[in-house]
């Protein structure tokens, strides 16, 4: 009985980590795992540096909006070029361009002679970095995966490192600040870029023909926009994503207000909170690295929007800080999933030319739509402060969920011919 138990425990644990026997995902995997834990230091050091200088949620704010501003204005037009050249070598330039960026960054810290206006310039300059990288990468995961089967795991599988690293960073981020002050977080993120950079350079992937260019840039990017909108599962996904990303997520950069002033902690507080986000998120991502099949995920979709945004209600009136880690930790779950699940439907769905376009809308509703959310945020915490901003933000989620839940039933009549023609479900005839 017992190597019985433990040879199915073996197997479960396998078919959760399945895309890791595909070799270019497995570098992929091992690189990027090291170099965002780096980038988790260096945000929860970014948002403290900044609140320590001038103590107000509304530059915290400010620094957001400029740094994720051109992933709004840019990524549709990276789309197209992830459609069009070789995505594996963009990467290797956008991860040195990040490197570059937290070198200049830890540099400027460890000599005291930071200020807020070069946070600002330099979190714009990654920001430009990060709106070609960012749909690149997403649209890259399939090169990896020669099994589509194992699509979706690999999806889960990156939300899974993600917030792996997102649990790490921030405790040991938390603790390095307090000790050895903020720039070291700066500079340890800029050494992990080397890690993922190696991993990109020992790949072997098969050169595969890219769409063919057209005259004009801009009429690739209507075509992207044609096709995605005109596509019913597509548009409510998109929709509901930027809804989430622009009210609910800007609870990211409230925390030092809530760290510091409602739980009237420090870095390390502020660590911990953003570490239980992580454990949740992580707990979310193996759930959906252990599902077998994309059947179920839409609807998962509405539910855990509505979790996330009651979460966050709920979180914005505790005033007890082992009860509002707890609460966190259920809002980053369900943050998680939604996120994941949209990521995984749109990426099982779309058509391969698109593939880039589509993934460069999904990461322009899930990361552009934060630039106007966090200074939208530090806007009103400043005037009618954090609890209540937040408590409006998951209203409108609540709300956001609901009204997507009603388009249910037109999403899975329009989605089912896909997933007939992909032998996802089996074609049933009347």
């Amino acid at each position: 009985m017992e190597s019985n138990a433990s040879n199915f425990e073996l197997t479960g644990l396998a078919h959760i980590f399945r895309a890791l026997k595909h070799r270019n995902y497995r570098f992929f995997f091992i690189g990027q795992s090291i170099s965002l834990i780096g980038t988790w230091m260096q945000q929860i050091a970014m948002s403290w540096l900044v609140y320590r200088l001038t103590n107000s949620a509304f530059l915290l704010g400010m620094v957001v909006f400029f740094g994720q501003i051109p992933a709004f204005i840019l990524m549709p037009f990276a789309g197209v070029i992830a459609d069009r050249h070789n995505r594996r070598n963009i990467l290797v330039i956008t991860q040195s361009l990040a490197m570059l960026q937290a070198f200049i960054l830890s540099a400027l810290v460890l000599t005291n002679r930071i200020e807020v206006w070069q946070i600002i310039i330099l979190s714009m300059f990654l920001g430009l970095v990060n709106s070609l990288d960012m749909p690149v990468r997403q649209a890259f995961t399939v090169e990896m995966i020669e099994n589509r089967e194992d699509l979706g795991n690999a999806i889960a599988l990156n939300s899974s490192m993600v917030n792996a690293a997102r649990l790490i960073g921030p405790s040991v981020a938390g603790i390095v600040i307090a000790a050895l002050g903020e720039g070291l977080c700066f500079l340890l993120n800029a050494v992990s870029y080397i890690a993922v950079i190696v991993s990109l350079a020992a790949m072997k992937i098969e050169r595969k023909k890219t769409a063919a260019a057209h005259p004009h840039v801009l009429r690739g990017l209507k075509e992207g926009f044609v096709y995605a909108f005109n596509f019913i599962p597509i548009r409510y996904i998109l929709i509901l994503l930027g809804l989430v990303s622009l009210t609910g997520m800007p609870y990211q950069v409230l925390m030092p207000v809530f760290a510091r002033d409602i739980f009237h902690g420090g870095p390390a507080t502020l660590g911990f909170l953003t570490a239980m986000a992580g454990i949740g998120a992580l707990i979310g991502a193996f759930y959906l690295a252990g599902r077998k099949s994309v059947i179920g995920l839409i609807k998962i979709i509405a539910l855990t929007a509505g979790v996330f945004g009651l979460g966050l209600i709920i979180f914005a009136q505790s005033r007890t800080l082992w009860f509002a880690m707890l609460i966190i930790c259920i809002s980053g779950f369900a943050m998680m999933v939604q996120m994941a699940s949209s990521n995984t439907i749109l990426q099982t769905i779309v058509e391969e030319h698109m593939r880039g376009r589509v993934m460069s809308f999904y990461t322009m509703a899930f990361m552009g739509m934060a630039p106007f959310g966090g200074l939208m945020a530090g806007s009103l915490a400043s005037k009618i402060g954090a609890p209540k901003t937040l408590i409006l933000g998951g209203i409108c989620c609540v709300l956001g969920a609901f009204i997507f839940a009603g388009k249910l039933p037109l999403i899975k009549q329009r989605a089912r011919p896909i997933y007939i023609k992909k032998g996802i479900i089996p074609e049933v005839t009347a």
